[in-house]
């Protein structure tokens, strides 16, 4: 088939284990659209699914920059949109997963890198403060250089001075770039959801992650990448700002947060078909979805 496949949604919802299953039915390769699985070393945190349980199917956009590197929307969308039309040419079809809207919305939507001003300033506030700085730094490189990540006003000063001078990431259509497109969303009630992030939370640190940000902390790693989720928290508790169950407890709040950001995003954003989903009875969601495709 020559359809482009999208699964998107908030965190810990089900995303990976559907992809895997819909490549495996589809002749499909996975194009991550996490912004902060392209860094080498970010692994518990960041939910990737290891290679032991990738059941062969191919993994793209994961592990590409050193965790000092920096990486913008615009840097996204050129290479997967070569790798969307590499794969479509080789009768592959790209599945695009992750909860990154800003990244999947640059690709599969008419976002130019032009100069033109967006329309609709409330777009801002539903972006994390990585996402913001992404968006500066395709605005004024030097400025985003200088720019400390957790600070969020100083982020939205900058992008607001920026765009005085015109604003690079026009999103004035709301039109898809490609005909071809499949948006799938998985979704779940809210109190569901936030329990399913509490465990998910409590079993990173099961596996490790406090190991896992000490060594980026201890490589002396204060970058983009060192603003994910998990990450700046207990950078914070390292530094002797927090003790470790308010930075546990900073975790699960931040990414409780963020997943309510994550379903706005896509649902305003977006021409999504949504399905719920039962974590319990996961195997009925991919019934639901492969449905489609029959």
């Amino acid at each position: 088939m020559n359809t482009i496949i999208a699964i998107v949604g908030p965190t810990a919802v089900g995303k990976s284990t559907l992809a895997i299953e819909l490549a495996k039915v589809m002749k499909g390769e996975i194009i991550s659209a996490d912004a902060f699985q392209f860094y080498l070393g970010l692994d518990i945190g960041t939910a990737k699914v290891p290679l032991s349980q990738r059941q062969g199917i191919t993994h793209h956009l994961i592990d590409i920059l050193n965790p000092d590197e920096t990486f913008s929307v615009a840097d996204y969308q050129r290479i997967v949109r070569a790798k969307i039309d590499e794969l479509l040419a080789k009768n592959i079809t790209p599945i695009l997963v992750g909860g990154s809207g800003l990244y999947l919305q640059a690709v599969l939507y008419d976002y130019r890198f032009s100069g033109s001003k967006r329309e609709n300033d409330q777009d801002l506030m539903k972006l994390s403060n990585g996402e913001l700085w992404q968006l500066l730094q395709t605005m004024n490189p030097e400025t985003a250089e200088k720019m400390d990540l957790s600070n969020r006003r100083r982020l939205l000063r900058a992008i607001e001075i920026a765009r005085s001078e015109g604003d690079p990431l026009d999103n004035t259509g709301k039109n898809l770039f490609y005909n071809n497109v499949d948006i799938i969303g998985l979704t779940m009630p809210r109190d569901l959801l936030y329990h399913a992030i509490e465990q998910r939370v409590d079993k990173m640190v099961a596996q490790g992650l406090i190991d896992e940000v000490l060594r980026l902390y201890h490589q002396g790693i204060h970058s983009q990448s060192s603003m994910a989720i998990g990450y700046k928290e207990l950078y914070a508790y390292f530094d002797g700002k927090t003790t470790f169950e308010e930075a546990i407890n900073l975790i699960k709040l931040h990414t409780r947060r963020y997943a309510k950001r994550q379903l706005t995003w896509f649902k305003n954003q977006m021409q999504v078909q949504w399905y719920d989903v039962d974590l319990n009875h996961f195997e009925k969601t991919i019934h639901d979805v492969l449905n489609r495709y029959e």
